[in-house]
């Protein structure tokens, strides 16, 4: 603890000089486009925290294949993340408030809009900047970039 606010060294109500930003996805199965976003993510501040969604909230697309925990362990282990956790199984914006951000890094093909968001936060009183990750772009062909295109090509190649 440092001083007498009862809060962690390092750490302050405002995050003392320290900016946090917070990345949110599925993160399934993991694929360079996840490695991208996050590298950027972490770019735009000094400590990243992701937030992976828990299977119960994911509602756009195909259920993950990955378990909760797995996922969060497999994020966790990545170089540009300071610390992951699971999703509130509720209400995307608990982990929000808790965790006062600076920057709120949207993917770049999450579907989520830049507008939208800014206002859920300006609704609840959360001063943050939202922005959007930029897109990734291999120097190889054939690069898979979205879990389900994995999932489609492990079930042609060995389903």
């Amino acid at each position: 603890m440092s001083g007498d606010t009862g809060e962690p060294a390092g750490q302050s109500d405002d995050h003392g000089d320290v900016s946090i930003v917070v990345a949110q996805g599925t993160f399934d199965i993991l694929h360079p486009g996840h490695l991208h976003y996050l590298r950027d993510a972490a770019a735009m501040g000094d400590r990243l925290v992701v937030i992976v969604a828990r299977a119960s909230n994911v509602t756009h697309k195909a259920p993950p294949v990955v378990p909760d925990a797995q996922r969060r362990e497999m994020v966790a282990g990545l170089d540009p993340v300071d610390e992951a956790r699971l999703g509130h199984p509720e209400d995307i914006f608990v982990p929000i408030e808790e965790l006062e951000p600076d920057v709120i890094a949207l993917g770049f093909d999450q579907h989520h809009e830049v507008e939208g968001i800014q206002a859920a936060l300006d609704d609840r009183g959360i001063d943050c900047e939202v922005r959007r990750a930029s897109g990734y772009d291999p120097d190889y062909d054939g690069a898979l970039l979205s879990s389900g295109a994995i999932v489609d090509r492990i079930l042609h190649e060995r389903g």
